[in-house]
């Protein structure tokens, strides 16, 4: 399934969200959001392999809206993450230390359990403001990432008082680059976030 396909079929998933909770739209809410992660890069071919996991946050805004036991949850997010690859190219060890700044456009889907507890998933656009990438080898070339890449986040959430507490995993459904220093790769983010916002009414 084709990047393109996926996005298509999540805006047509998140429309018909859209107009159940209409149907049932009882509670509005907005407010600031922010939290950290722990991300990787998964890469696969020639030689290149997962290096270690990058922590990085997040802030922004969420709203809520829906009803006793089913919500939206449109966000967007400035958010640092990345993570390093390891390659063994020629009998050299070369590791590449990536960050990206992007900003994310998460839209959840869920289920109120006991009127406290959530259960949450939906697709998840990122923008790509910049990227950098440090390395032990300055003679090899950089890669290109796409400017914008499409997700899923999935997971749990807490509400307590006016505080939300989100726990999810971020998964990939495109590359977010197909090479590095001139070979092949299959290069995808993966994250496990953690957030916390502020309902301000």
């Amino acid at each position: 399934m084709t990047t393109k396909t996926s996005f298509i079929g999540m805006l047509i998933g998140c429309l018909i969200a859209v107009s159940i909770v209409q149907t049932q739209a009882q509670e509005f809410s907005i407010g600031p959001k922010l939290g950290i992660s722990q991300a990787d890069i998964s890469v696969n071919g020639n030689g290149f392999s997962t290096g270690d996991s990058k922590l990085g946050y997040h802030l922004g805004l969420f709203a809520r809206l829906g009803g006793n036991s089913i919500f939206l949850q449109p966000e967007i997010l400035y958010t640092n993450t990345g993570g390093e690859i390891q390659s063994s190219q020629n009998q050299t060890q070369v590791n590449y230390s990536v960050s990206f700044n992007r900003i994310d456009v998460p839209v959840l889907f869920g289920f109120k359990l006991a009127r406290f507890f959530r259960i949450q998933a939906g697709p998840a656009l990122s923008f790509l403001i910049s990227s950098e990438v440090d390395t032990n080898n300055a003679t090899v070339p950089m890669p290109d990432y796409n400017r914008a890449t499409m997700g899923y986040q999935a997971g749990i959430g807490v509400d307590i008082a006016n505080m939300i507490l989100d726990f999810k995993y971020e998964g990939p459904l495109g590359k977010q680059a197909s090479s590095i220093a001139g070979f092949a790769t299959d290069q995808r983010q993966n994250q496990l976030i953690l957030s916390l916002g502020i309902r301000l009414f």
